[in-house]
């Protein structure tokens, strides 16, 4: 069986971590004037090397070499014997598969016994955030009276899941995530050594994938490798299911032009291809990073290919910043939306259609890059002439606007004879007029539920708070209510709330009744008895 690439490549000297060097010169300083102490905790990020320094430790204070500054010299027998996994007094424990106080007490009882070979009596606990309460007060008892051969590594992934009196007992090291040129680098050496051939792209694309985690990188890279075809770019983002970077400029570009259909176009286009959604919302998140860091005048900061910097240039002077960073949340938003489970791409279109609506006072204030253009706001674009006494469209002014609406405007009596199966069958309709002005409006309109009209006022309900907060502005308000007067003939004021209701209650269901009031709650009606 052919061995893992992270593990063939795992670091057998202190020399060969890579990224750690603020804990590897503290722990080799350790071992070389004997000041090594009898429980450490090494803390951080999946993949950053932390098993690999414990095992070094390990490997270090049992070395026979004379030279403290020479250990681990992996020649002795003892050091052998580390790198073949036989090191009997090397012993590493997986907390998360034994997390009952029986065993710590079980280890408890074997501790006291002297080294097999070494010197010391190596024990790693990984993931020891995984104990149980009892098992941590047991072994409290052993970090508290140690005996002088034992040494204790803790390895966490969540550190704030420790206690408090554990953590006084120990030496605490923070292991941090690997910087992007680091891995890069490593992962060369490792293309070159092993004879593989791969794109400088493909490696950028992996080591960003990784996440700062070196293990993560080197084992895409076994994968990679494991297709026995060169590692490029193309097949790197297939493998990944990573969209190209054209898909992400598209993207942006229809934001900028107002486009929706084309964001849509490249959303559906990039998933057909077997993008994950959210890597590709991670995906526009970094590069609209790029382009804040170049508005902020840090842009040797941005790694982006020649080609695609150019573009993020050019981008950079034609949005401002507040568009910028708006775009930023809401794209990180759907990289992070659990609510598209069922409809993978939703976070992603609700993003796009948020962002195209651009305000008036934002999209003003951009800046238009050469050679393109202006690109006019909606809410620039001219509307019909309507007479102010009236209010009726003026003659050859073209279509009606959908408040525009002629004869005298709808008193509060009006809404009296709206019912809600009124608004419920004609909602279609209403929504129809609403998709030409805001097709964010409309897509919120789409996600509702229509719960009761009372006392001239239509209750909306929304399955969430940000659902409701979108829809709950001044324009989304006035446009709706509009366009219900318009189709039903009499003006509804609206309410919006959050609500788990899964159906509106039938018409000749009291609002008031307690019929209403569970199906407001999530209750369905399952039978009607006459």
């Amino acid at each position: 069986m052919t061995q893992a690439l992270y593990n063939k490549w795992r670091p057998r000297k202190w020399d060969e971590i890579v990224g750690q060097q603020h804990v590897v010169q503290t722990l080799r300083n350790a071992v070389v004037g004997n000041r090594v102490v009898h429980a450490y905790l090494f803390a951080g990020p999946r993949g950053t090397g932390k098993t690999t320094a414990a095992r070094l430790l390990a490997k270090a204070v049992n070395c026979l070499n004379e030279d403290p500054a020479a250990r681990p010299c992996n020649v002795c027998a003892h050091c052998v014997a580390v790198n073949e996994n036989r090191f009997l007094d090397l012993i590493e424990i997986d907390a998360a598969s034994n997390t009952g106080v029986e065993d710590i007490r079980d280890l408890r009882d074997k501790i006291n016994f002297s080294p097999n070979e070494g010197t010391y009596k190596v024990y790693i606990i990984d993931e020891v955030h995984m104990l149980s309460t009892q098992a941590f007060n047991a072994l409290l008892k052993t970090l508290e009276e140690p005996p002088a051969h034992a040494i204790f590594i803790l390895a966490t992934t969540e550190m704030h899941k420790i206690p408090p009196t554990v953590l006084s007992r120990c030496q605490r090291y923070d292991f941090r995530r690997l910087p992007l040129d680091s891995i890069v680098g490593q992962l060369q050496n490792i293309v070159t050594f092993e004879k593989l051939s791969a794109e400088p792209e493909a490696l950028t694309l992996i080591a960003r994938q990784s996440g700062g985690g070196m293990r993560d990188a080197i084992s895409l890279l076994d994968q990679m490798a494991s297709t026995g075809q060169e590692i490029t770019l193309g097949l790197t983002q297939t493998v990944l299911g990573t969209a190209t970077n054209q898909t992400v400029l598209d993207l942006v570009s229809a934001v900028w032009n107002r486009e929706p259909a084309a964001g849509m176009n490249a959303i559906h286009a990039a998933l057909d291809s077997g993008t994950d959604p959210r890597l590709l919302a991670r995906q526009v998140v970094d590069y609209l990073r790029a382009l804040l860091l170049i508005q902020m005048g840090n842009s040797s900061q941005v790694d982006l290919a020649a080609d695609t910097r150019l573009q993020a240039e050019k981008q950079a002077s034609a949005f401002s910043q507040p568009d910028v960073l708006r775009m930023i949340k809401a794209f990180n938003n759907a990289a992070v939306d659990l609510r598209g489970g069922w409809q993978p791409s939703l976070p992603l279109e609700l993003a796009l259609a948020e962002m195209v609506e651009i305000p008036a006072t934002t999209a003003q204030s951009r800046t238009q890059p050469a050679g393109k253009p202006p690109v006019e706001s909606k809410a620039e674009k001219p509307v019909n002439k309507v007479s102010k006494e009236s209010q009726k469209p003026v003659k050859d002014a073209g279509p009606t606007v959908l408040y525009q609406t002629a004869g005298p405007e709808k008193t509060a009596e009006d809404s009296d004879n709206v019912t809600l199966d009124q608004v419920t069958k004609a909602w279609r309709q209403i929504r129809a007029l609403i998709k030409p002005q805001s097709m964010t409006l409309d897509g919120l309109l789409n996600s509702c539920k229509l719960l009761e009209i009372k006392k001239g006022m239509l209750v909306i309900g929304f399955e969430s708070d940000v659902l409701r907060s979108l829809m709950d502005t001044e324009e989304q308000i006035d446009i709706t209510s509009k366009a219900v007067a318009k189709v039903c003939g009499g003006k509804l004021s609206i309410k919006c709330v959050v609500s788990n209701a899964k159906q509106a209650p039938p018409a000749n269901v009291k609002t008031d009744g307690m019929v209403a009031a569970a199906l407001k709650k999530g209750g369905e009606i399952v039978d009607i008895q006459e």
